[in-house]
């Protein structure tokens, strides 16, 4: 059985004039909702060994709020990636229990109901959970599986 966290990044700035998207930064709300998200992820027991995460730097900036110690990736594939994309990430992910995805919407949120196998609203630092009954992440396919756990800072108020 394998589980995989999948999450959009927390709440980031406007673009500043002449900024590229890619260099916005999380605001003061978003460093507060990656850091609700990783505490609520340990005390939850949903702790990833390791994680593939976009190379934006609100993705970067969420993860390193988040106060995880797990192998982290970070591939420029994944900014603004589709879901399909989120999925071919997992498939080619190191051997481990415990995977996490982070990344932007359109896709994550796209990536989050095709696993679910229903439509899901994901607000910046939603994170949702599935259990998959795998032995190898190769093998990962969407609606294979079951939701296990779905929170927002808005849901953990």
């Amino acid at each position: 059985m394998k589980k995989l966290i999948l999450m959009r990044h927390a709440k980031s700035d406007w673009a500043k004039p002449g900024q590229r998207d890619k260099e916005r930064t999380l605001n003061s709300s978003g460093l507060e909702e990656a850091v609700q998200m990783g505490t609520w992820l340990r005390e939850a027991g949903h702790i990833p060994q390791a994680a593939i995460i976009s190379n934006a730097v609100r993705t970067r900036e969420t993860w390193d709020q988040m106060g995880i110690d797990c192998d982290a990736q970070f591939l420029d594939v994944l900014y603004l990636a589709t879901a399909e994309e989120y999925l071919s990430a997992a498939q080619t992910a190191s051997e481990c229990d415990c995977l996490l995805l982070l990344g932007h919407n359109p896709g994550m949120e796209t990536a989050m109901g095709e696993f679910a196998g229903r439509r899901i609203s994901a607000s910046t630092a939603t994170t949702a959970v599935y259990s998959l009954p795998l032995r190898q992440w190769r093998d990962v396919k969407f609606k294979h599986g079951s939701l296990e756990a779905i929170e927002s800072p808005q849901t953990l108020v």
